[in-house]
């Protein structure tokens, strides 16, 4: 069955958005894509029934719906300055990007002026669930422009929940990863200090791993630290990095003292101060910086 009620323009074919991308194209929406940096996920593309577009403009032009899956805020701005020229009126770009709330308000702002609307829908889960279309979804819209969005967004993702309004999605998922990146710090620690006292990686593992202290993030953590598996989890500690700072920014404009968050965020500072800011360096190998900074190999 083609869907033919929206024409799908998809900006950002990585970890994520490769995924993402198959699983529009392959439930039947037009998709045109553009290449960054790697051809590979966009030859894929093309090869399953999408348009490679020759421009940003060109892509606008051809596309009633737009995603985002960047890096962060600048890179949306970017892409959003990009597009403009070829925008159509009553468009819509949906930013699934780790965005900077304060950002995503003016970037919309600046869409309306010229007919074209903004949603912000954020993401949760790692590559494979991209890929299998299982992804979390946290979207800031009104009810109406939700209403619109949901049967694509529903193409790579198995759970959608309309936070609020505009800004309200970007704004939960700061939240969602403060709590799984404070996971992540307190991992390590814990990780550290369960060696220096004599507790193996594995025995510490026996203990948590099905108790109420077990949870998704934690097995996926540990894919790494207990298996080795340096890809159980494909998120990198920069991108973190860059999350843990725009909650600062969130909770220094809403006068939150966040002693928690700023402790996790420092966590991750040393890691990249100390080597770990890398395209290959994730989240879980976060451990060996802690361990390392207390004298473990």
């Amino acid at each position: 069955m083609t869907k033919t009620q929206e024409t799908i323009g998809f900006i950002g074919t990585g970890l994520m958005g490769h995924g993402m991308a198959k699983n529009i194209v392959e439930k039947g929406y037009p998709l045109t894509v553009i290449a960054h940096r790697n051809r590979k996920p966009i030859d894929d593309l093309v090869s399953r029934g999408a348009t490679e577009a020759t421009s940003y403009e060109d892509l606008a032009s051809r596309s009633s719906i737009i995603f985002l899956c960047l890096t962060g805020a600048p890179e949306a701005a970017e892409a959003v300055a990009k597009l403009t020229p070829g925008l159509k009126a009553g468009s819509v770009i949906v930013d699934c990007s780790t965005g900077e709330p304060t950002m995503t308000v003016k970037l919309a702002q600046d869409m309306d002026a010229i007919g074209v609307a903004y949603a912000d829908a954020p993401l949760s889960r790692t590559p494979k669930e991209a890929w299998e279309g299982t992804l979390d979804c946290m979207v800031g819209a009104d009810e109406e422009l939700f209403a619109r969005i949901e049967p694509v967004i529903d193409t790579w993702a198995g759970k959608i929940v309309r936070v609020g309004g505009l800004g309200d999605g970007h704004r939960m998922k700061l939240l969602n990863n403060f709590v799984s990146l404070g996971y992540a710090a307190l991992y390590s620690e814990a990780l550290a200090l369960s060696r220096k006292v004599g507790i193996p990686v594995e025995q510490f593992d026996k203990v948590i791993r099905g108790g109420r202290m077990d949870c998704g993030f934690y097995q996926t953590f540990m894919g790494y630290a207990l298996e080795g598996n340096r890809e159980a989890h494909k998120f990198t500690l920069a991108n973190a990095y860059k999350d843990l700072r725009y909650v600062e920014t969130m909770a220094n404009a809403a006068t939150v003292a966040t002693p928690l968050a700023s402790t996790a965020k420092n966590v991750f500072a040393m890691a990249m101060a100390t080597g770990g800011d890398g395209p290959e360096d994730y989240v879980p190998h976060l451990a060996d910086f802690v361990a390392r900074a207390n004298g473990l190999d």
